[in-house]
């Protein structure tokens, strides 16, 4: 059993295995099921992020204000006919991020990964990795569980809750997920994973949750696809050899402690950052009236 990160790299190491196979185990002593039941959750979750992460690439779904109604369209199309600046993987994987937050923002099905505001960091970065590498149904349910294990650990130590720690808990929380998972896909160890993780979650330290209308919608749906190209800089640090400075543990503190210094005005309450910028209380308006 793990709590926190040290715990989880000394069991890597002590046992010879890996922090999916780690996950696996205490998944599998918590929830007292067989590893087999447990890869049919996964393989009932990676459907849906599937379904989430395609709809919204060929039609635009109906969306309160319009505020995002066809972008990952748009960022589909433009994959297709241009040679993307942040190369294919990562258009490929913030498209996919962007549908899920559309398919969010119109009610739809989604997986919360860890969080509904932050549902398409993970599976855009996965699913394109798996479209990218030729991965199988088991080699993308370890990195959903690598990514599991991460995002457990941060539950338990900080928060996952915009309200509670801005988007920094959200979007930082998904994007370290997500980083550790790519490092898992790439071969890294679990060191190197833990690396990744706090690579990208420093990079959002005290990013704030300034939902414009109150809606999980804007910015939330632009930050997914940011949270991408931030999970595949850390992977790629990380598989470098470039280690954090600060432990991961340390940096899941500190990200607690940014959070609770936070005003209540930037953790999701819509009053305070781009929630309060004159566009905004207009959108708010049309949407809600005075």
């Amino acid at each position: 059993m793990f709590s926190c990160g040290a715990q989880l790299l000394h069991i890597t190491q002590q046992e010879g295995i890996c922090i999916a196979q780690a996950m696996l185990k205490q998944e599998m002593q918590l929830s007292e099921t067989g590893e087999a039941q447990i890869r049919r959750r996964l393989h009932k979750v990676l459907d849906v992020m599937e379904e989430s992460s395609t709809t919204a690439a060929n039609e635009k779904l109906p969306i309160v204000g319009n505020m995002i109604s066809g972008d990952a369209m748009k960022l589909t199309q433009y994959r297709a006919q241009n040679a993307p600046l942040c190369g294919n993987f990562v258009a490929s994987a913030m498209a996919k991020a962007l549908s899920c937050s559309e398919v969010n923002a119109s009610m739809g099905l989604i997986c919360a990964a860890p969080t509904a505001g932050s549902c398409g960091i993970l599976p855009g970065v996965v699913l394109a990795a798996r479209e990218e590498f030729g991965l199988d149904d088991t080699a993308v349910e370890d990195a959903l569980l690598t990514a599991a294990a991460i995002g457990s650990i941060i539950a338990k130590n900080a928060t996952l809750a915009g309200a509670e720690g801005g988007c920094q808990a959200e979007c930082g929380s998904a994007a370290a997920m997500a980083a550790a998972a790519l490092v898992h896909i790439k071969g890294g160890g679990a060191q190197q994973c833990l690396d990744a993780a706090a690579i990208a979650l420093k990079s959002v330290m005290g990013l704030v949750c300034d939902p414009v209308a109150g809606l999980v919608i804007s910015p939330c749906a632009k930050r997914n696809a940011s949270g991408v190209a931030n999970a595949a800089c850390a992977a790629d640090m990380a598989l470098a050899g470039i280690q954090s400075v600060i432990p991961f543990d340390e940096v899941v503190d500190a990200m607690k402690k940014v959070g609770r210094m936070l005003p209540y005005e930037l953790r999701e309450t819509a009053k305070g950052g781009i929630a309060v910028s004159p566009t905004a209380l207009r959108i708010q308006q049309e949407i809600f009236g005075s």
